[in-house]
């Protein structure tokens, strides 16, 4: 019997395995933040133990860090804190540090892809859920708590266990309109939230080989929604000519050999799994969320569903409980639903892909926002990412939209920062999570792919953006 990407991945790392059959698993890279690092670093101090292998780290401040004018600092207490925390903590003792007025700050998976840090066959752990979003590079990545952050910076090591193995095959042509954030939801919304739970995920089949590096990086960053510990996608030739002239990839023979090894990075032919599924996307229309959990969604053209209607009983009141907080009635059409914001970024949807195709949609209608929209923000996964799109003047479709042009960081993806939602506010988001007040105490949002997003905010409402692109040159 072959052997799974996963398990080549995991096997490859193991130092030792323990009685019990936990791993000791050795970690390539640990990406560091602001918020879940300082208890780790002060139990260090405390134990007077040194961080193992500097070189192996690299710190981004992201969750907190404003993305308006920077000069007058951070005026929240503890977000202020934390980065400062994060600065000091990586200066005693030599990590690599990209602060809040480094140009290359960013959010920490849009920053470590795009230097280089990130690269096929690597383990790679950060204290943050959607560490998976690496996986699209063919790595073992998952996010870690705040002990285990301990244990990486003092040992390079990590004790955990084998995940069960889910390959999910996308087949069809994905339709026009549709990307990788539209995939993830229709999966999402198939198999549940806790539907990979235990499992570590394969995304394979002709869907997949076809999205560029930034679309399997929102569908990996996207598999932790579905309850699984990662999610990976074989090394193919976009894999390599995307790491090929990264800043720290290898170069020269290093390539070459380098290159040849990650060509393995692939299931087995034989290689069985745990878990099997088969999704056909040639219908699949652009998704919305309506509820608080990323499987409640529904296509564009779809209803507000009635929790009367579902026979099991916790699903039903689960439903329920959904609708009260979002302030919908059953029955409700997707497109009637009114915004007051629009949040395009993330490290689901904050890489120049996606702002390319978000300013697509506004640049060919030439629109401005609707009235009813109080605040649309584009916010650049990256410095790198803000450099470039400036570059190619998209900073001014959006600017002349009426959306405001911003600083690299996490942003309105969740309430740590200046950018929230207000109590009873809805908002169309390209991030990855809709929990309640997740993007702000009181606040509802609804997740879409960034082309959703900007048709959105020109509407004032969800609606479909094939329509309004109907007759018109950009969207592919």
């Amino acid at each position: 019997m072959g052997f799974t990407l996963y398990d080549k991945i995991f096997d490859a790392h193991v130092v030792r395995t323990e009685a019990d059959g936990a791993a000791l698993l050795y970690i390539d890279r640990h990406l560091v933040n602001e918020v879940t690092s300082p208890q780790a670093f002060e139990s260090m101090r405390l134990e007077h133990r040194a961080v193992w292998r500097a070189q192996a780290n690299l710190a981004v401040a992201d969750h907190n860090v404003p993305t308006t004018d920077r000069s007058a600092g951070i005026s929240d207490a503890t977000s202020r804190i934390q980065v400062e925390a994060l600065r000091s903590n990586t200066a005693a003792t030599g990590i690599r540090h990209f602060g809040m007025d480094d140009p290359q700050q960013g959010i920490v998976h849009v920053v470590a892809p795009e230097i280089g840090m990130t690269l096929p066959g690597m383990t790679i752990v950060c204290g943050d859920s959607h560490t998976s979003t690496h996986g699209a590079l063919s790595t073992l990545a998952f996010g870690i708590g705040t002990s285990e952050i301990e244990h990486v910076l003092s040992t390079q090591t990590i004790l955990t266990r084998r995940s069960k193995s889910m390959r999910i095959t996308v087949e069809g042509v994905l339709p026009c309109g549709c990307t990788a954030k539209d995939v993830a939801l229709a999966i999402i919304g198939r198999i549940g939230s806790g539907g990979a739970t235990g499992h570590a995920i394969e995304f394979a089949g002709p869907v997949v080989e076809a999205l560029s590096m930034e679309g399997r990086m929102t569908l990996c960053n996207m598999s932790i929604e579905a309850g699984a510990r990662a999610g990976l996608i074989a090394v193919d030739k976009t894999t390599l000519e995307y790491c090929r002239h990264r800043k720290h990839a290898p170069k020269g023979d290093d390539w070459a050999r380098a290159s040849a090894e990650w060509a393995g990075l692939r299931s087995d032919s034989d290689a069985v799994f745990d878990a099997e599924i088969r999704i056909d996307v040639s219908d699949l229309a652009p998704q919305v969320t309506w509820g608080t959990s990323p499987e409640m969604v529904t296509d564009i053209a779809g209803r507000v569903p009635d929790p009367q209607l579902i026979e099991d009983r916790r699903q039903r009141a689960s439903y329920a409980g959904a609708l009260a907080y979002m302030d919908l009635a059953p029955g409700t059409p997707m497109q009637s639903i009114k915004l007051d914001k629009v949040f395009i970024g993330s490290c689901t949807n904050g890489r120049i892909e996606d702002l390319r195709l978000a300013a697509e949609v506004l640049a060919a209608t030439g629109g401005r926002i609707a009235p009813n929209i109080k605040l649309a923000l584009a916010v650049p996964g990256s410095g790198a990412v803000k450099r470039q799109a400036e570059q190619e003047g998209l900073h001014e479709i959006f600017l002349a939209a009426g959306f405001e042009w911003r600083e690299a960081g996490c942003s309105m993806c969740l309430a740590m920062n200046a950018d929230r939602l207000e109590p009873g506010e809805r908002g169309a988001s390209t991030s990855n999570r809709n929990f309640e007040g997740r993007q702000g105490a009181g606040g509802r949002s609804h997740l879409v792919s960034p082309a959703m997003a900007a048709a959105a905010a020109l509407a004032g409402h969800f609606t479909d953006v094939r329509t309004m692109m109907q007759g018109k040159k950009g969207i592919r």
